[in-house]
């Protein structure tokens, strides 16, 4: 019998702001549509100034069949400082937090326990900030949050702003692999790393990759990237 597997994707919708300088969040949605994954984690998901109203809104997510999962920011936002979570109908949120981070902007994390087709699955959410020292910060106070918890196969999504080899960040996330590297950035010709996922060892990534297929390489300035897993 084959293992049942979970797609898992991070986009940064740059606020549903296209290359063409439209904001069309029915656009956005059509991408993440296209990704056909149970669960999409979401950056600048939010407009930037207080108090924060959504960019991509609810009832147009909802309306799609996704679940916006609660994070218990400002009802006008779809989650913590850009930081959202899409879910289907089959996962099943059984707790969901934030998670204030440190640096010179204001940056956060979310995190909800689920339970999924493979099973209990923890999943956090981030974007790092444009400097190496706080990126390595971040995820430090990522690792002490989860440190708290009690264990669970976990996945660490979302752009990490880091264009280098992911080595580079291994030693801020113990207990967690960074999936190889697939270029996210810029959407017309990526070159860039930028968005990632780490997992715990009681995971495999069968497969990964970034989606480009049309209205992805103009939606954003970001391709989403995806991943399909098991159980170890």
């Amino acid at each position: 019998m084959k293992a049942q597997s979970i797609r898992i994707a991070s986009y940064n919708l740059q606020k549903c702001v296209g290359l063409d300088l439209r904001r069309r969040p029915d656009r956005s949605l059509q991408v993440i549509a296209n990704l056909r994954a149970e669960l999409v984690v979401l950056q600048e998901a939010d407009k930037r100034l207080p108090p924060r109203p959504a960019a991509l809104p609810h009832d147009m997510a909802e309306a799609q069949g996704w679940r916006v999962v609660d994070f218990g920011d400002p009802a006008a936002s779809l989650g913590f400082h850009g930081n959202a979570m899409l879910i289907r109908p089959g996962v099943k949120v059984l707790t969901a937090d934030h998670i204030d981070l440190p640096g010179l902007e204001p940056r956060g994390a979310i995190r909800a326990d689920l339970e999924t087709t493979i099973g209990p699955l923890r999943v956090i959410g981030t974007h790092l900030g444009l400097i190496r020292r706080y990126r390595l910060l971040q995820l430090r106070a990522i690792m002490r949050h989860l440190a708290h918890l009690g264990p669970m196969p976990t996945v660490l999504a979302g752009d990490f702003n880091e264009w280098g080899p992911a080595r580079a960040l291994d030693n801020a996330t113990p207990g967690l692999l960074i999936l190889p590297e697939r270029p996210s950035f810029p959407s017309p010709r990526p070159v860039a790393p930028l968005d990632r996922f780490a997992i715990s060892g009681d995971l495999v990534a069968k497969d990964h990759g970034t989606h480009s297929a049309r209205p992805a390489r103009v939606a954003s300035d970001h391709l989403p990237v995806w991943v399909d897993l098991v159980p170890a």
